[in-house]
């Protein structure tokens, strides 16, 4: 089929494109789902193609965490495009990516001292789970291949981390059969600020004692697990689980994708249970939200051993890009002079306050927060077709999935946009209450 692409397409036509020729995220292109054409975003705006503007509470899936068309990171961009955008990382370096290292080895937990420079957060998870299987490998140990983790987790969409990934809530059930079986365990029960329960712990101490001799390393999302269920669980749980690997000697990868550079109130959520993992992702925010880019650090333990056999085997052709490690080493120079901390705090404060009424509707079944995460949880799912544009209605962004409704706003939100934000979460699911009556 020949498509014709003319200036002068109009909204519509462009939208109707769009539906018949572009799969979007989680999507069937027969769906007929609401779409919203999206013109520029500065700020913590977007705004649309037809003149409406929106106040943004995802942060663009969290990371675009100093908001968007920032002077500074433009800047950054813009100076490196001078020098050279891309450059082949095998047998060349270049200034970005050595100090991009440096202040990522500098602020992460003191044990990770080797990094890796992935292409997404999906691609930083894969090569964490080479990295434990090599590091296994390179001491003539081919048993220790399987992982463990726990129920409720999401770790991407790629082969090795959709392994990984909850069979259900982790949208890859579609795949069992076709991706290595890995070893789940129970969600743990206890919730963030609590101490762990005995019979977590005890599941993961039976499966180790069982399986020890095939298990390569356990991955976790620490203290908050993203997109497979908004769950906030026990510090104390993360803790015991990583004391329990250690004894065992099996590596520990914390995925820090969705939680990195201050989101959990924590610049990592490994702190939250003081502890160092044996390998460490990171992605989303890194960059500021401006170009894809992940890393995956490692102590010198797993480097060396992985080392002295040969060559890690993983190579991405954008590895180490220029212009997206200039980006990223300007956007954590914005996130310690801004206070991050400071700006967390305050927004955690006003979540709290704002989605707190949600709490007297009775198809409303939690509402949590933890840093600048706001969580609300139905009893129901959402239908995407009707809740979505009546957040646009709104005047703000919310993405909900499932029975969560959240939000995850840029750092640089002000509070007024912060409670129009949990206005328009409280407007919209008092609808569903009326509808419940």
């Amino acid at each position: 089929m020949e498509i014709e692409q003319t200036a002068e397409n109009t909204l519509a036509e462009d939208l109707q494109f769009d539906r018949q020729h572009i799969w979007h995220p989680y999507s069937s292109t027969m769906a007929n789902m609401p779409l919203f054409y999206i013109e520029s975003a500065s700020g913590v705006h977007l705004h649309l193609k037809d003149g409406r503007k929106l106040i943004d509470g995802m942060a663009s899936w969290w990371c675009v965490i100093h908001g968007y068309n920032h002077p500074v990171l433009n800047q950054a961009i813009i100076s490196q495009t001078k020098k050279m955008a891309h450059v082949m990382f095998g047998g060349l370096t270049h200034a970005p990516a050595i100090t991009l290292a440096q202040k990522l080895i500098a602020m992460t937990p003191p044990g990770l001292q080797t990094l890796f420079f992935a292409d997404s957060g999906s691609v930083a998870v894969e090569v964490a789970m080479k990295m434990a299987v090599q590091y296994w490998r390179a001491q003539e140990n081919k048993q220790r291949k399987k992982f463990i983790t726990i129920r409720s987790g999401y770790h991407g969409d790629t082969t090795g981390a959709m392994s990984v990934c909850d069979p259900v809530t982790g949208m890859h059930q579609l795949f069992n059969g076709v991706i290595a079986e890995q070893i789940f365990l129970p969600a743990p029960a206890c919730r963030y600020g609590e101490q762990h329960h005995e019979s977590d712990i005890q599941a993961l101490k039976n499966i180790l004692s069982q399986h020890k001799h095939e298990i390569a390393a356990m991955i976790l999302e620490p203290v908050v697990q993203g997109a497979g269920g908004m769950r906030f669980y026990s510090a104390d749980y993360l803790r015991r689980a990583w004391e329990l690997c250690k004894e065992a000697n099996i590596l520990f990868i914390a995925d820090e994708i969705a939680t990195g550079f201050g989101r959990s109130g924590k610049l990592f959520a490994c702190e939250h249970a003081d502890i160092c993992p044996d390998i460490m992702c990171l992605g989303k925010a890194l960059t500021g939200g401006y170009m894809t880019l992940a890393a995956t650090l490692c102590t010198k333990e797993v480097d060396q051993t992985i080392s002295a056999k040969g060559a890690f085997m993983h190579g991405p052709t954008f590895m180490g890009n220029p212009l997206a490690c200039s980006v990223a080493n300007a956007s954590l120079d914005l996130l310690q002079q801004n206070n991050w901390k400071e700006q967390v705090q305050r927004i955690e404060k006003r979540l709290k306050q704002g989605l707190h009424p949600c709490k007297a509707f009775s198809h409303v079944n939690d509402v949590r927060v933890l840093g600048a995460i706001g969580v609300v949880e139905l009893t129901t799912p959402v239908d995407m077709r009707i809740i979505q544009p009546l957040f646009v209605e709104h005047g703000v962004w919310v993405r909900p999935f499932g029975k969560l409704v959240y939000l995850m706003p840029p750092y640089v939100i002000d509070n007024d946009q912060l409670d129009t934000l949990c206005q328009a979460v409280c407007r919209v699911i008092s609808r569903g209450e009326k509808n419940t009556e």
